[in-house]
């Protein structure tokens, strides 16, 4: 019997994330691993009167891509990829991985090529609606050193599909992050500090966004982009990152004049540096998330869910969210946290905004 928190995803995902229409088209991607909430989407699209395009892959394909392709593979855009960013309407892009470390011998300049190659799509799909979400495998659990089962209430529970009404629920969210926002309305000086860690950075006449279920599920953060050249000083990241089939730890960034310095990790630092090499807007900040869904408590080392953790902030390097006034241009997008849940502390133009994870009234 399929768990119902699966449809209930589905129909939060086509309803309420994208809120698909009749006749639109839509694009469903993800791992077969995933089948059932696929399934399910399919059904709940054609509830909604869509049309909905499925693109199913084989775990290891991205695996063999790297292994395999010849050097045009990395640096060609197709026709298929092309029409396929012009004519979907919508897409819902589900993560299923059996395997989180897959990519781990791909070589990382190959990687850096092939997300430079991709970025016009990416940026032609992110201007219609679009969201990402995650369908609980053996993989994830292990990740984060939990059950499948465990992880999947994790899941469902970070989602709201636990919920009766989950669509009241993120409605409810995004009430209490507009309360913050409205708090963070004309600031500029934003400064973190913690364990190893004391940054400076400016958000003049940046507009903070309410992240509310609409991009990427689970959600709840807010986020901006910082303003170019003001960031500065250290930052000791806490949680291990899983990006690209690697896990990078212990990662330490030293800003000056808005550019990471220098750079170092306890693990992986060489895929790191090649990931900071990759275009010279990877040295520079993109955005500072502050997350807030009190339903995500410990990491996972999966940065859809941990970057939401309330309690903490993500600094994350590389492109920027143009609505959010940020300009820096990269084909790299990669979130790092910092959890200040202990001997934390967000402030805003020096008055406490956030202390040891709680928020301040």
């Amino acid at each position: 019997m399929q768990d119902p928190r699966v449809a209930r995803l589905a129909r939060i995902l086509v309803r309420y994330s994208i809120a698909a229409r009749s006749r639109q088209t839509v694009g469903v991607t993800g791992g077969s691993a995933a089948e059932p909430l696929i399934a399910a989407v399919y059904e709940e699209l054609l509830r909604a009167g869509a049309f909905p395009v499925v693109r199913m892959q084989p775990a290891d394909l991205t695996e063999r891509l790297f292994r395999n392709g010849k050097p045009h593979h990395f640096t060609t855009l197709i026709p298929f990829q092309r029409a396929y960013a012009r004519c979907m309407d919508a897409t819902i892009r589900i993560a299923a991985e059996v395997n989180t470390r897959g990519l781990s011998s791909a070589d990382p300049r190959r990687e850096a090529r092939l997300f430079r190659t991709l970025k016009p799509v990416g940026d032609a799909l992110r201007r219609k609606p679009w969201v990402l979400t995650l369908y609980p495998t053996a993989a994830y659990a292990q990740d984060a050193e939990m059950s499948l089962r465990e992880f999947e209430d994790l899941v469902y529970g970070a989602t709201f599909a636990d919920m009766r009404d989950p669509v009241s629920a993120w409605r409810a969210l995004r009430r209490r992050q507009a309360r913050l926002i409205a708090r963070l309305r004309g600031a500029d000086k934003i400064r973190i500090v913690g364990p190893d860690t004391d940054i400076r950075m400016s958000v003049r006449n940046r507009t903070f966004i309410n992240s509310d279920g609409r991009h990427n599920m689970p959600s709840g953060e807010i986020f901006t982009g910082p303003v170019a050249g003001s960031v500065e000083g250290h930052i000791r990241y806490d949680a291990a990152v899983c990006h690209r089939g690697r896990e990078i730890d212990g990662i330490r960034l030293v800003f000056r004049k808005g550019v990471v310095v220098e750079a170092s990790a306890a693990k992986n630092e060489k895929f790191l540096q090649a990931m900071l090499d990759t275009d010279p807007g990877a040295r520079r900040v993109g955005e500072l998330g502050i997350g807030t869904n009190t339903g995500i408590r410990r990491f996972t080392k999966n940065i859809l869910f941990d970057e939401k953790i309330g309690g903490t902030v993500h600094l994350a390097l590389g492109k920027a969210y143009p609505e959010t006034g940020g300009r820096n241009q990269s084909a790299v997008h990669w979130d790092m946290i910092k959890d200040l849940r202990r001997d934390g502390a967000l402030y805003v133009d020096g008055k406490v905004f956030q202390k040891n994870g709680t928020f301040k009234t």
